[in-house]
């Protein structure tokens, strides 16, 4: 069976407790891992963001477009894209980027479904070595 490996942080984190809309999606943002402290000018979050908006167009970017609308380079963009792509919120396909899915909410439920996947893999990893273990 072919497994595509997967790498997030996903952070317990207090929740907001105003109904900001930009802090929420910064709240998700920490919550996921996307915010880090070597990211000074939240080019990461920013990038997650703007993908979520051409999702709910239905537009898949490319790192130019990315870069441009972001002021950022296309060094740090294309970093970034593969730091989210490798977290499996992200989609290239013929170097057009878009996420996982078409909303928020889907996308959290996917990175559920991984979780729980990865979950059940472990257990019965670790049934099979109690088991030999005696």
């Amino acid at each position: 069976m072919y497994y595509i490996e997967r790498s997030i942080t996903i952070s317990r984190i207090a929740r907001p407790t105003s109904k900001n809309i930009n802090e929420e999606l910064q709240w998700v943002a920490r919550s996921l891992g996307l915010v880090g402290l070597r990211d000074k000018d939240h080019s990461c979050f920013r990038l997650f963001i703007e993908l979520l908006k051409a999702s709910k167009k239905g537009i898949a970017l490319s790192s130019d477009d990315l870069a441009e609308r972001l002021t950022l380079t296309r060094g740090t963009v294309v970093h970034h894209l593969s730091r989210l792509i490798d977290a499996g919120l992200v989609i290239n396909r013929s170097n057009r980027y878009f996420l996982r899915v078409g909303s928020l909410t889907l996308l959290i439920e996917e990175l559920e479904k991984d979780l729980k996947r990865t979950c059940d893999d472990l257990k019965e990893v670790a049934a099979e070595i109690d088991r030999n273990l005696g």
